[in-house]
Parts: structure tokens; sequence; C-alpha cells
């Protein structure tokens, strides 16, 4: 529970702000709405981003007290005031040759037009995230890992690991399919979108790379306890180690994760601050998650909740790339990862009742 205290105290006060905002824009029954609202997208974020958690803990494990409090403030202000309510801001600015200030004007007295804005970058914003998340899948598939969830597929993938930059060739292959179910009128800015995509992803890596010096990327990397930890992820270690590099690969993932989360909640609310504030308690809670996730030693525990956490996130960005022509409802979305996370849970679960009793 402690883990958590501070994100109880935080939903509270968040809670208290939403009831007043709703009250002072309408009456007792628009409190109320603004309260089931902010609930249901706090809800909505803390299920569809476990997933999420889990990868983080995956890198998290072998970062320092300094870097986890790090993650846990400055990059919650990040995730919460910069993805989830300056970006959007900033992409309708750019997109619709606005200023800030009128951006933001708009978002308070025009929520409706705003939404507008937003949604008619979707596919862009889906291109982008879609790109970068599924690098962050392959770059798994690809890597040496000594546990196989299911071996006939991952054991002879990891035979690709020897070809240089697959996981870059097999992301843009795909990018290259999706232009085929992308609106004609946009298949050159969602190009562009899915190549920054993975220009992100690789410049995250380059930048470590640059961080690490002379020293050798494969070191070994070692959490709290002293013990080895392996790196499924397919990053360097100057990532698992913590750091600048560290930070940003985490953020970068989250703004990921996010994308989708925050124009969806446009389908059940226009009020910006509604949104924020849902948004915000399972931004919270997510990164909580994390830290309780790599504190506990869960992934240890459960040796197949890493990889069913990659596989969600491969589904989700194929769906991201589905989303820029076809709408894909968030529950098919959240019902694909939770899917992923049970299974892999269960498949741990009796993993670990056959080596007990050998």
């Amino acid at each position: 529970m402690r883990h958590f205290l501070f994100d109880i105290i935080f939903t509270f006060v968040c809670l208290v702000i939403a009831a007043w905002w709703g009250y002072s824009h309408g009456s007792i029954s628009e409190m109320f709405l603004a309260l089931g609202i902010t609930a249901i997208l706090a809800i909505m974020e803390i299920s569809l981003s476990f997933d999420n958690a889990v990868v983080n803990a995956s890198i998290l494990k072998g970062w320092n007290d300094f870097w986890k409090k790090i993650f846990l403030t400055v990059g919650i202000l990040i995730a919460v005031f910069g993805m989830r309510l300056i970006f959007p801001i900033a992409i309708v600015a750019v997109t619709a040759n606005l200023g800030m200030g009128e951006v933001i004007h708009l978002a308070l007295n025009n929520p409706v037009q705003y939404a507008e804005h937003l949604n008619a970058h979707h596919a862009e914003i889906s291109a982008f995230g879609g790109m970068f998340l599924l690098l962050v899948f392959l770059n798994f598939m690809f890597g040496d890992k000594d546990v196989h969830w299911f071996k006939w597929l991952e054991s002879r993938l990891v035979k690709f690991s020897k070809v240089d930059a697959m996981s870059v060739f097999v992301a843009l292959v795909v990018l290259m399919i999706s232009m085929s179910w992308v609106e004609e009128a946009k298949q050159g800015v969602v190009m562009v979108a899915g190549i920054w995509g993975i220009l992100v992803y690789l410049g995250v890596s380059v930048l470590s790379a640059l961080l690490e010096g002379d020293g050798d990327d494969k070191a070994a990397v070692y959490d709290a306890k002293g013990r080895e930890i392996t790196n499924t992820a397919g990053v360097s270690s100057t990532i698992l180690k913590g750091g600048i590099a560290g930070f940003l690969y985490l953020e970068v993932l989250d703004a990921s994760f996010s994308f989708d989360g925050v124009i969806g909640a446009f389908a059940i609310t226009n009020d910006v601050i509604v949104i924020m504030i849902g948004l915000a308690i399972g931004a919270m809670f997510v990164r909580s998650m994390t830290i309780y996730l790599v504190n506990k030693g869960t992934l240890s525990d459960f040796i197949y909740l890493e990889h069913g956490a990659h596989y969600a996130i491969g589904a989700l960005a194929i769906i991201m790339l589905l989303s820029t022509r076809f709408h894909v409802p968030e529950i098919i979305t959240g019902l694909i990862g939770v899917a992923f996370i049970v299974l892999s849970v269960f498949n741990s679960i009796q993993y670990n009742k056959r080596h007990a009793n050998s």
C-alpha cells in the first residue's frame, strides 16, 4: 500500500478539482458527470497501460535510486503536463497555424472545434507512435533471450538477431505495407510521421551509444540486489543502467503509449481539463506500478510477464497503424493487451508449479 499512498492522495485532490471544475461550469449534475468521466478515464488509462508499466520495469530495474526518483518526479510532470496537455495543444497549434494562446483559448472555450483539429491529424500521430512501439516489440523479438514463451516462434526469430538492423528493416516493410490502406491524400504525411518514429527510436540508441563512450555496450548490468539483469529488451547497457539516455527512452516510450489514449479520450468527453485530470491519475498509478514491479521482483516471479507485455505492445503498434485509416475501439485495444498479460501470468504460474515439483 505504501507504494500507492501518494497516488491515493493525488487521486483525491484530482477528484476534488474535477468536482469543482464541473460545478463551476454548471450544476450539481455537471459536478457528478465530471467526477464520473474522470474516474472512467483514470481506470481506462491504468488498464490500457499495464503493459507499459511492465516494460518500464524491465528497463528500470538496473537504475539507481536517484534516477528512479527522477523518473517518478520529473518524469511524471512530463507525462502529465507535457504529453497529456501541452503536446496535443502543440499539435493543433502547428497544424492549424495558430498561436499556443489561441489554441488554449480554443480548447477551453470551444472544445468541439479543438477535438476536430486534433482528430484531423490522428493518422500522423498514430503512425509515429505505432512505428516507435513496433521497434520496441521487434527488438525484443529479435533479441537474445534465455527464456522463450512461444518457443516455436521466438527460437526461430532469434536467428535473425545476427542480421544488422533487422528490426529497422521489418519496421520499414510494415510501414510500406500500411500505405496500402492509408488515404491517398495522407500517404505522404503518414509516411514521414512513421519515419520520424523510427528516427526517434534510433536517435535514443545513438545518444546512449555516445554516452557509453569507450565502455563495453555488452557489459553486465546488475539490479539493487546484485543480480545480473538479462537484456531482453534489445537496448544498450547505458539505458539499462539509467541516466539521461534511459530517462529519454522511457519518456518517448510513455509518449508513444499516451498518443492513442489522449485522442481516444475525446470519444468520451471534449473537456480538456477533465481529460488531463483523468489521464494524470492513470499516469501516476502507472509510474508507481512500475516501481512496485521493480521492488517486488515481479518480473522474476512471473517469467513470461515481460513477454506478454511486449506482445501487447506489438499488437498496439499494429492497431495504431491500422487506425491511420480504420476506427479501432479503445475496448478492443485494451482487451488484447489484457489478454496477453493474463495469459503470460497464467503460463508463468504453470511454469513455477512444474519447476517447484521437479
